[in-house]
């Protein structure tokens, strides 16, 4: 038998443990040109949210659908010669322990250049995301002072050492709680952290920034956003990347924009997978001399996965988080 997660009914606000169920339906068999993964391990993402309210801009999800993401495993049977039993890969079939997929939707992860979860963090679409918003969507220039929501997470904690890679002359990173926000400098190299628990995110920037910001890498919206269109400089970027703290409306100061000639560049990042082979060759070896630091927050076990996600949505992770799955062969 094969253990699945389904959704049971769409939040409305906040996600609980009522909107999933496990349960048991029988192993799934390949067919031609398929191939049968034991995942081991799955990521659990703040766009999911999103994806069980029913956005029409992710894969869709229905109430009694299983619910999907990344996630990486073994092949254990197979009817597509190029992915023979044993193959490492990675896919979109998560949230259950064994999935069947296409094997032309299957990739081929390089477990001798880093660990197979890394592959759902900073050498997959977590990492992906930093670096295309930060080399093409709105890039980063020599000397910015950029600031960085969110910044202890998945995302943020690879954004904020990334941008002083490409030559920014100031990082500041923004988290919730005294070590979170301390993490970010003697961890993750940022000049400076805010704690936006410990009081206004507008007031704590100004002294981080006196002189205003370039450039914004943006994952939760809200007081954040508004905080930083206040602090940016003539020509300022903002990237456009989360949301995972805005109630769904606007800031006050968005026609601030036009008066500082700055721009609001939003990312989808299917939109960038010609970067894929490329971040992945740069950060496989910034990994390996010791310059890219990335964390992982592991939970254990399928049943767990709500759990997780529910934690990611609530900011409970340093850098990813991960379920390791305990599946049987």
């Amino acid at each position: 038998m094969n253990r699945e997660v389904l959704l049971t009914s769409r939040p409305v606000e906040d996600v609980g443990p009522e909107h999933f169920r496990l349960v048991r339906v029988p192993l799934p068999e390949p067919r031609p040109g398929q191939i049968l993964v034991r995942n081991t391990w799955m990521s659990v993402d703040p766009y999911m949210r999103q994806a069980m309210r029913g956005n029409p801009y992710l894969p869709p999800l229905q109430p009694g659908n299983v619910l999907h993401g990344a996630a990486i495993g073994e092949v254990v049977d197979s009817r597509a010669a190029a992915l023979p039993v044993g193959t490492p890969v990675s896919h979109f079939a998560g949230w259950r322990d064994y999935a069947v997929v296409d094997a032309a939707d299957a990739t081929v992860v390089d477990t001798t250049l880093a660990p197979a979860p890394a592959y759902l963090g900073v050498l997959g679409t977590t990492g992906l995301t930093a670096y295309a918003a930060m080399t093409e969507a709105a890039p980063v220039r020599q000397g910015d002072v950029v600031f960085v929501s969110a910044a202890a997470g998945a995302v943020g904690s690879i954004a904020g050492q990334l941008a002083r890679k490409l030559g920014a002359a100031k990082v500041i990173g923004s988290a919730g709680g005294p070590d979170k926000a301390r993490k970010l400098v003697t961890a993750f190299g940022f000049d400076e952290s805010i704690d936006y628990k410990a009081g206004p995110v507008a007031e704590q920037l100004a002294k981080a920034a006196p002189d205003g910001i370039d450039y914004y890498f943006d994952n939760v919206g809200g007081e954040h956003l508004e905080a930083a269109i206040g602090a940016l400089r003539e020509r300022g970027r903002i990237a456009l990347v989360g949301a995972i703290g805005s109630a769904g409306t606007g800031p006050g100061n968005l026609i601030d924009l036009a008066f500082k000639n700055a721009g609001l560049h939003g990312l989808l990042i299917d939109a960038y997978g010609h970067l894929r082979a490329e971040w992945i060759k740069r950060a496989g070896g910034w990994l390996a001399d010791g310059t890219l630091h990335a964390e992982q927050t592991v939970i254990e076990g399928l049943e767990q996965a709500p759990a997780a996600l529910i934690g990611v949505l609530r900011g409970s992770n340093t850098g990813k988080m991960l379920v390791h799955l305990g599946t049987t062969r």
